[in-house]
């Protein structure tokens, strides 16, 4: 009782993409110029009330010379227990690398590091493995066990990224199992993708013993935390974050925060011929229904039946629940102005969905948007699904 007494909750987003760097090096190509390891830790501290926040792209040179430039200005500290700490929020420094195997598609997974000099070992590393290590979700020329062995060497955790999506995630395109790519014993945890959710999840029995992230996968500022988790932990740091992966002395992942999956842009099969999202109840076809072309794009729902080893989809009992929740950017009607009043009265983005009433906040924005957001925290609006690398929407008027 005592332990648990000096446990706390922190909101965690741990896949952030960088941009730029402050010298404007091209990080994520396909990011925000916005997104720059300060600009990130800035956001994340004080708009969107994130504790705990995972910096992916962290292993560039540019990224790792503003990190140091940071410190070096007293802007930033080494967080205790591994970690670079920006005013109550941590930052644990991670990388997405892209990996293929002799007859298979690619697909991406998540390495952070315990402290910014293992990181700058490991990024030393990659050069050596990689065409050009100042770039993000590059591929690396090396076997996926090699780069096993290289992240857990280090002290650090790997965890699978968005492993259903059909663009590059390790169940949509590159392998049936994880055993196929990888040692179980070493994995840290999955993240499931914008697409999927734990029960989706439960059709497959080697995830049974992961935990489970559920992570915005930004490209902008304004994307970070549109999938987030509730981690308890004694402060956020990287020795924390281990610990409840592991779900060991009392830390654990207490909650998921995500989209419901048919707001992911991948949730149905999708045909590349006349552009319809088919939205069947299974899509079983090798053709549109539509109009007959082959081209079809198979979702994430449709693969995971494809790839299932169960009938019924089991949520191991540790599992923390999975609350659907539509973020504020997808409100009809929430623009900018009326964001930043709420963030005015309201301090943060979690305050406003987890903390603010309907009352206060309709004394604010107005009772439409106020019966909107709560809507939105408890998943009740209505929506239409996602495909093809196209955004369900939330739909007007229900």
């Amino acid at each position: 009782m005592a332990l648990e007494s000096t446990l706390q909750s922190v909101y965690c987003d741990l896949h952030v993409h960088i941009g730029r760097t402050s010298e404007g090096q091209a990080v994520k190509i396909s990011g925000s110029r916005e997104l720059t390891f300060a600009g990130i830790a800035k956001e994340a501290a004080e708009r969107k009330g994130i504790g705990l926040i995972g910096i992916i792209d962290s292993h560039s040179p540019g990224v790792l010379r503003d990190i140091h430039a940071a410190l070096d200005s007293g802007e930033m500290t080494i967080a205790e227990g591994g970690g670079i700490a920006y005013r109550g929020t941590t930052i644990i420094l991670g990388t997405e690398i892209e990996i293929r195997e002799p007859g298979r598609k690619e697909c991406h997974v998540l390495a952070f590091m315990p402290d910014l000099g293992t990181m700058e070992e490991f990024s030393s590393w990659m050069s050596a493995h990689m065409r050009n290590v100042n770039l993000s979700s590059q591929r690396l020329y090396a076997p996926s066990r090699v780069l096993q062995d290289e992240i857990t060497g280090r002290g650090g955790l790997l965890i699978p990224a968005h492993i259903f999506t059909p663009h590059k995630g390790l169940y949509g395109c590159a392998a049936e199992r994880l055993a196929d790519l990888f040692d179980l014993e070493r994995i840290a945890a999955v993240e499931l993708g914008l697409s999927a959710d734990s029960e989706m999840a439960g059709y497959i029995s080697e995830l049974d013993p992961y935990s489970f992230l559920t992570n915005s996968d930004a490209h902008s500022l304004g994307k970070i935390g549109r999938e987030y988790n509730v981690i308890e932990m004694q402060q956020p740091s990287f020795h924390e974050l281990e610990l409840a992966l592991k779900r060991s002395e009392g830390r654990r992942i207490s909650a998921n925060f995500g989209l419901n999956p048919k707001l992911g842009k991948y949730h149905r099969t999708y045909c590349g011929g006349c552009g319809s999202i088919i939205d069947e109840a299974y899509a079983t076809s090798e053709h549109c229904p539509y109009c007959g072309s082959p081209k079809l794009v198979k979702g994430v729902l449709d693969r995971i039946l494809d790839i299932a080893d169960r009938e019924q989809p089991l949520v191991p009992a540790y599992r923390p629940p999975y609350h659907y929740q539509v973020p504020l950017e997808f409100i009809p009607g929430l623009g900018k102005r009326k964001l930043n009043d709420l963030l005015q009265a309201f301090g943060t983005e979690m305050n406003i969905l987890h903390k603010a009433g309907e009352a206060e906040l309709a004394a604010v924005a107005g009772q439409e948007l106020a019966e909107l957001i709560v809507l939105a925290r408890t998943g009740k609006l209505a929506l239409s699904s996602g495909g093809g690398g196209t955004y369900g929407k939330v739909i007007k008027g229900k």
